[in-house]
């Protein structure tokens, strides 16, 4: 059975051995171990509905896996530089990353391809997030700014504070 119809409460987390390590709260066990990553693992994140997990890395690539059945569904690879953050869209069918190399980048989970290139930022990215229906992402930097992407699929700027 699929973890979310046994009702267990899962949590992960990424390591600098370059695995991410899916946890079964309640037990403290470990359920799985999920590797693919060539450097140290940055950040996790669930899709809403708990069924897929973003694991994003300093090795430039970001992995999609099905919880269930802790199947890589796609990789990213086009970043230049370290991915410190990434984020699933409401829908749970594209990604967001952000990453060093001063872009946010976002992802088709489906095909596996870079539908958008955001670019603005004069310093690296460390954060970004869609707004509850998707069609807006606002970016934290380095630079001391965020922007905020009317159209996250158009790539048109709303506005930096």
């Amino acid at each position: 059975k699929q973890w979310y119809q046994r009702r267990v409460a899962i949590t992960a987390g990424g390591s600098m051995d370059k695995s991410c390590k899916v946890w079964d709260c309640r037990s403290g066990q470990c359920l799985e171990t999920l590797y693919g990553h060539t450097d140290e693992v940055l950040d996790i994140s669930f899709d809403h509905r708990g069924k897929q997990l973003l694991s994003v890395s300093a090795d430039a690539t970001a992995r999609v896996f099905d919880v269930g059945s802790y199947k890589c569904l796609a990789t990213f690879v086009g970043h230049e530089r370290e991915i410190s953050k990434g984020t699933f869209n409401p829908s749970g069918k594209r990604v967001a990353t952000a990453s060093s190399d001063k872009t946010v980048r976002i992802w088709d989970i489906n095909s596996g391809k870079c539908l958008q290139t955001l670019e603005g930022h004069s310093d690296e990215v460390f954060s970004c997030q869609f707004n509850y229906s998707g069609d807006m992402l606002i970016s934290g930097s380095k630079d001391n700014t965020c922007r905020l992407w009317k159209d996250a699929n158009s790539g048109k700027l709303a506005g930096a504070l």
